[in-house]
């Protein structure tokens, strides 16, 4: 069985081989990574310095980590601060961009609160950063142009959320669809500042020419997720890993597809260095669409044969009244538009994620509350 650092390494080695065209691009460019210490920063982050080391006959990508630091610096983060590409800059995304920031050419705002669970719990929070903090930084990219140093490229995390429940017609989901959503529910704070940002984006660029892109994950999943995020993977992992039973706290029927996170950030960097202006692209895989019980099934297996687990499917009720309101019964995207515009092509299976991102908690069993 392969450890965790392992895992990670292969992961980093399959970002930077597909990604070949994007990251020569940013050869030479700064990327300012906002909410670079969280979940999708891990790859983001270490994806760029993994390209540098290989590739050190190019001028290297330097990377900017903002991030307000409210969890204090993760250990990982902690190991590249060494390295002379790295620079982390402690800011609140919620307030204007400090002048320390200096001139950047790509933009990643990936700086939200994204688990169900906490974003419920700070729901002003989590629609200041995706409304207030990415207004500061397409206002930086606006100054930016008329002072003659254009930014490049900005990437704004949306989400798949955006959708709200679909109607069954609309699954899969194409980026065409508007949406079924409630704008006043539990999950609005996150789901409705995510499509006002959006609106943002698409304005900006037409009112200013600026390149900003849209991605829209679909249930990102693997390491840099902490065990403690709240979300349905993590939640099993820790159970398998504590030798507890998984507990469910639904029926279990609601669907899903998961896209493992080194095929995610590989079609966020696409997202960003190649496609269309104003333009917002699925970023998941279609198939399958399984179930949160054959999930947790399937977890179980996996668990059995890399660790001896034993334990079973355990179903409980939330003691959270509102845990399942405005929850989707299914999601699941079309990405032939990032395919064909942007050339994103999927590869890790759910069965192949799933072990790697069991491998990787079994080696990072501990994490800070999200």
């Amino acid at each position: 069985m392969k450890t965790a650092e392992q895992v990670v390494t292969a992961d980093l080695d399959y970002i930077i081989e597909a990604g070949a065209e994007e990251f020569a691009a940013m050869s030479g460019r700064r990327v300012m990574i906002a909410g670079g210490a969280g979940f999708l920063g891990y790859y983001l982050v270490q994806a760029a310095l993994h390209w540098n080391a290989k590739n050190a006959a190019n001028a290297p990508i330097k990377v900017i980590v903002m991030d307000n630091l409210s969890r204090g610096v993760p250990a990982w983060l902690t190991a590249l601060e060494k390295n002379p590409s790295l620079r982390l800059l402690k800011h609140d995304v919620t307030l204007p961009l400090p002048a320390a920031l200096g001139d950047v050419e790509y933009i990643i705002h990936a700086a939200s609160i994204a688990s169900p669970i906490f974003y419920r719990k700070f729901p002003i929070e989590t629609m200041d950063a995706n409304i207030n903090g990415l207004r500061f930084m397409l206002d930086y990219c606006l100054a930016q142009k008329k002072a003659g140093k254009p930014v490049e490229g900005v990437l704004f995390y949306s989400s798949s959320e955006i959708y709200g429940d679909p109607t069954p017609e609309n699954i899969p989901t194409p980026e065409t669809y508007r949406g079924n959503v409630s704008c006043t529910g539990p999950r609005a704070c996150y789901d409705e500042s995510k499509r006002f940002g959006e609106t943002l984006c698409v304005n900006f660029t037409q009112q200013h020419g600026l390149p900003i892109k849209v991605a829209r994950p679909f249930n990102n999943y693997g390491p840099g997720l902490k065990i403690t995020d709240g979300r349905v993977i993590p939640d099993f992992a820790r159970n398998i890993l504590n030798g507890q039973d998984i507990v469910m706290l639904s029926d279990g029927s609601a669907k899903r597809t998961f896209c493992y996170v080194a095929d995610a950030v590989l079609g966020y960097y696409k997202v960003l260095v190649k496609g269309r202006p104003g333009e917002a692209y699925n970023v998941g895989v279609e198939v399958p669409e399984i179930s949160m019980l054959e999930l947790a099934e399937r977890a179980i297996a996996l668990g059995k044969e890399l660790f001896g687990y034993k334990g079973k499917i355990v179903r409980q009720e939330s003691a959270d009244k509102a845990y399942l309101v405005d929850n989707p019964n299914r999601r699941c995207p079309i990405i032939t538009k990032a395919r064909t515009e942007i050339g994103y092509d999927p590869q890790v299976t759910i069965e192949e994620g799933l072990r790697r991102s069991l491998v990787w908690y079994s080696g990072n069993r501990e994490g800070s509350e999200a």
